[in-house]
This record gives C-alpha cells, sequence and structure tokens, in this order.
C-alpha cells in the first residue's frame, strides 16, 4: 500500500516526510484492519511532522481523522463493529483503564495514553488498524470527507467548549478559525451562545459570519462586547493575552491546542484578577468523542473541506501551515496510489 511517514521531523517547507510503498498492517488481537475511504489533516499532524512533539515512534504514519470500512477483524473482538461497516478512528488509542485518572472518568489524562498517528500508525495510508475498543460509531448524513474533520477537529472543538464552561445565552470568543473552531462555533450557536470570532485570515473571517457568528475582526483585536467564554485555537501564546483581556468577570479561557507557543508575561490585574481563568485541554475521552459525534447526527453541521489526494498529503500540510484554505483539508485515497 502507499503511505506517508515521517522520516525526519523538520519544517514541512522541507521534507521531512516520504510516500512510500509499505506493507498492509494485520490487526492484531482486539483491532479492526481498516482501508481508508478519507483521513483528515489536522494541526497535530503538523506537529507531528515539525517536531514540535517529541517523536514517540520512528517513521510515524500521521493522521487521525480517518474513516474507513472495516476490511477485516483481528482475534478476540466482541464488539459492535464487523466487515463492511463504517467506522472511525480517532486521536485517543489506548488508555490503561486503570489508574486514577482512569477510575474517574478522565481517560484523556491516561499516564499510559497512546495516540493514532503519533505512538503508531494512523491514516496518511491506504489502510490502518484500530483498537476495537476505540473505533467509533459515525452519524448518518455525511459523506466520507465531512465525516473526517469530526474525528479530531470536532471532538477536540467539543471538549474545548464545554472547558470553556459557556453560560446558558452566554457570548463566547473564538481566537482562531480552522477545522476545529469552525465546527465548535457551530456547536455554540446551536445551543444558543452569541459567537465572535478573531482570525487574522479574510477567508475565515467571510466562513465564520456566512455560519452566523454576530462577528468577525483581526485575529488580536477586541470584540465589539465582553466575553463570558473564549476558546484559544490558533497555537499562538501572544494571542492570550488580548483573549483574557476580552473576557468578563469570571470568565474562562480554553486552550485547545496540543501545542502552543510561549505566552508573553501576564499581568495580574489586566489579565487575571475578577477571577478569570486559563484551562488547558488534554485529548479527549471517548465519551466526548460519542456525545459529539451523537450531537452532530443531531444537528446536521457544515463542514467545509478541502479535498487533497493522498499523494499530495504532504501539499496539504504546507497549506496548512500558510493558512491557504478555510475549513478542514481531507485526504482521499483512490485505487490508483
Amino acid at each position: 500500500m502507499s503511505a506517508w511517514r515521517v522520516d525526519k521531523p523538520g519544517a514541512i517547507d522541507g521534507e521531512p516526510v516520504g510516500f512510500e510503498r509499505v506493507e498492509v498492517p494485520r490487526p492484531g488481537a482486539g483491532e479492526l484492519l481498516v482501508r481508508v475511504l478519507a483521513c483528515g489533516v489536522c494541526r497535530t499532524d503538523l506537529h507531528v511532522t515539525e517536531g514540535d512533539l517529541p517523536v514517540h515512534r520512528e517513521h510515524v504514519v500521521p493522521g487521525h481523522e480517518v474513516v474507513g470500512e472495516v476490511v477485516e477483524v483481528g482475534d478476540g473482538v466482541t464488539g459492535e463493529f464487523g466487515v463492511g461497516d463504517r467506522v472511525g478512528i480517532a486521536w485517543l488509542r489506548h488508555t490503561c483503564g486503570v489508574c486514577k485518572f482512569c477510575r474517574r472518568g478522565d481517560e484523556n489524562l491516561c499516564l499510559e495514553s497512546q495516540y493514532t498517528g503519533w505512538d503508531a500508525d494512523g491514516g496518511y495510508a491506504e489502510f490502518a488498524t484500530v483498537p476495537a475498543d476505540y473505533a467509533l460509531r459515525l452519524p448518518e448524513g455525511y459523506g466520507d470527507a465531512e465525516l473526517a474533520p469530526l474525528l479530531c477537529a470536532g471532538i477536540i472543538g467539543y471538549r474545548a467548549l464545554q472547558r470553556a464552561e459557556v453560560p446558558e445565552g452566554g457570548r463566547l470568543g473564538i481566537y482562531g478559525f480552522g477545522g476545529s473552531a469552525h465546527l465548535a462555533a457551530q456547536v455554540a450557536l446551536a445551543r444558543g451562545a452569541e459567537v465572535h470570532v478573531m482570525t487574522r485570515d479574510k477567508k475565515a473571517q467571510d466562513l465564520a459570519l456566512e455560519l452566523g457568528v454576530a462577528s468577525a475582526q483581526g485575529a488580536a483585536d477586541r470584540p465589539p462586547v465582553r466575553l463570558d467564554s473564549a476558546i484559544l485555537f490558533a497555537p499562538v501564546g501572544d494571542l492570550v493575552l488580548p483573549a483574557m483581556e476580552a473576557l468578563d468577570r469570571g470568565g474562562v479561557l480554553s486552550i485547545a491546542g496540543i501545542h502552543l507557543s510561549d505566552i508573553p508575561v501576564l499581568n495580574y490585574q489586566r489579565h487575571l484578577f475578577q477571577e478569570r481563568e486559563i484551562r488547558s485541554v488534554t485529548a479527549n475521552t471517548r465519551q466526548d468523542a460519542r456525545e459529539f459525534l451523537e450531537f452532530a447526527g443531531k444537528h446536521r453541521l457544515e463542514v467545509t473541506v478541502q479535498p487533497y489526494p493522498l499523494s499530495k498529503a504532504d501539499a496539504a500540510l504546507r497549506d496548512l501551515k500558510h493558512g491557504r484554505f478555510a475549513g478542514a483539508a481531507v485526504l482521499m485515497p483512490t485505487s490508483e496510489e
């Protein structure tokens, strides 16, 4: 099969990834073998490729927003999936189930957690494996390309929204407006929030307004109202300061990314006083995934995608790095590759 591997982490404008012919993986005990129908291109893939995240598996195949069809079932699989089923493969791939975090329902904080496209090969390939217990049932009414971004961009945006604790009818600010943000905004709007978007990209501002947000302005601009909550999707630590200044008393800033550039020095009176809070987001639980996908099944989300053939994954990563599209890039393997 064809697959992309991270040969040597480095700037995506160089050649950190290579497109290779490799053996089709075999499903281990408890695993499913999946033919990849679509795989989203997530900013975390870029962090793995460029070395912002430490190497967990040498020459890893990136990709953790995988929509696929089950083609083989490993020994011991007794769950809900069988050959021919369409399934989702997401970022979270394994947790221990016995540590204090797993026992209290916070498996995203598990000390032995493992991740698709970082600890194990992911979906920038024609086939991938997934532990059956971590495969996800997908909602109806979406095409393969539309479903792919839901599996990380959507799920992590949902968790970030939960962490932001937007009050009923509250005002939410969103900083950065890519694949994850444009889905989280729709969930917030469906829940009755007033949403304001701060992003440098004019195409993203236009998309936000088309989706029904109340305002869209530059990345560090002050929104027209005080915010009850905010989510930082852009991996830019400098934006923490204007986001905190925009919060009303008791407001919460949720930082959605796995990687963030350094945060400048905060001024206590200007940024934190009056019980304003900063919260990080660390991966997600399977329950988060199930809740979000159930929501997506009941509320039709507009998923803006930019399709690329599998052979152009490096171009998709470069375009993501340089903000050349609105929404989410999705790799579409073909029979010719």
